[in-house]
């Protein structure tokens, strides 16, 4: 009766360390399958993060900001016809998001910063902060 239940006891761990490499297969697969479909090639993002890159630092004029507004909304139409899902949409933050007006920035001094966000999905830029004079007052 002892080996009895000291063998049904070593099955039960067998049965438990195969049902636990199972689930860790399965989580593991799963987790592949999310990288496999983002869909976008490291070219592509480069591609796509390229156009906007160039306008992120400290002392960025008025006209780099505008520019830099206008090739988010050239990006955002491209991905709207593609077919993205908003939260893919580049995002303009700054105080009065709602009301970015660039025409009354004045290109006399430097005084603008642009930061730039990411997707932790996809790698592409997802949000520009625009920080400094004439902004959000």
């Amino acid at each position: 009766m002892e080996n009895a239940s000291k063998a049904l006891i070593i099955a039960g761990a067998i049965l438990l360390a195969i049902l636990l490499i199972s689930l860790g297969i399965f989580i593991f697969t799963g987790a592949q399958d999310t990288v496999k479909n983002s869909g976008l090639s490291e070219q592509e993002v480069s591609t796509f993060n390229s156009a906007i890159l160039k306008y992120e630092g400290n002392k960025r004029s008025a006209s780099d900001v505008r520019a830099v507004k206008n090739e988010a909304v050239v990006a955002n139409k491209k991905l709207t016809s593609e077919g993205a899902a908003d939260e893919d949409k580049i995002k303009i933050n700054n105080a009065a998001a709602n009301q970015f007006e660039t025409s009354g920035l004045s290109d006399s001094d430097r005084n603008y910063k642009i930061k730039l966000g990411y997707s932790a999905t996809t790698g592409r830029i997802n949000s520009i902060t625009i920080e400094g004079k004439g902004i959000g007052e």
